[in-house]
């Protein structure tokens, strides 16, 4: 489950605060567990400011905790406030935008960057999966992402311009464009070379931050005139 941070202080030293971020980032690169961070300041009381850390889980927020790096900056940040900061610890129950990044991250970094160790961290291991290209059109596990992936990325070259996505609940509707190149068998038809283009729509449905089910509408039946499957 997604975690987040609320660190709440008062400061009359902000530039210094912020130096003093720069440097923690600097020095935690590559160690860091945090995914998001963001600081605002209070409009109607001077020298008050909230920092809201994201992180994947509460157990990544105690690896972060425990950097030697993060415990001197802490010990540096309280001087520099007016009294101690306060902190409150929450457990993300719904994020609707970051649901919605994770579907990006689907199709930049698993479908054209070829990254399949993520999907064990963007899908659940009981993922349902609905596609009318394939025969069988409800398939269960990341697994059915992996082999599809693995397909696909065989078959073409690719890439995919996210046209449109919408949020609502727990669900994240994509409206995409796939440009690909064939080059290796696909559907039993042998590489021919050519550039296809074909729409679609995905919908993924998401709980506890990982997609627990998808469903793929696409316009298979041009991508097959394309690529001269079809008189």
């Amino acid at each position: 489950m997604k975690f987040v941070q609320i660190i709440d202080y008062k400061t009359e030293r902000s530039d210094d605060m912020n130096q003093l971020m720069d440097r923690w980032v600097e020095q935690t690169k590559g160690k860091r567990t945090a995914t998001h961070n963001i600081i605002g300041k209070d409009r109607s009381r001077a020298n008050h400011y909230v920092e809201i850390v994201e992180f994947p889980s509460h157990e990544e927020a105690m690896k972060n905790s425990q950097l030697p790096e993060t415990d001197r900056i802490f010990r540096e940040m309280v001087e520099l406030c007016d009294g101690m900061p306060s902190f409150t610890d929450l457990d993300v129950v719904r994020d609707e935008q970051l649901n919605a990044t994770t579907a990006r991250r689907f199709f930049h970094e698993v479908a054209v960057g070829g990254n399949l160790d993520a999907v064990d961290e963007l899908f659940a291991s009981d993922y349902r999966d609905h596609d009318i290209i394939k025969e069988e059109q409800s398939t269960v596990g990341a697994d059915v992402i992996r082999d599809d992936v693995t397909g696909w990325r065989e078959a073409f070259d690719f890439r995919f311009d996210l046209d449109r996505q919408m949020s609502e609940g727990d669900d994240v509707c994509t409206l995409w464009t796939w440009t690909g190149t064939h080059k290796g068998d696909f559907m039993g038809m042998p590489a021919t070379g050519k550039q296809c283009v074909m729409t679609g729509t995905t919908v993924f449905r998401f709980h506890d931050g990982k997609i627990v089910e998808g469903w793929w509408h696409m316009d298979a039946l041009g991508l097959m005139r394309q690529l001269g499957a079809l008189g």
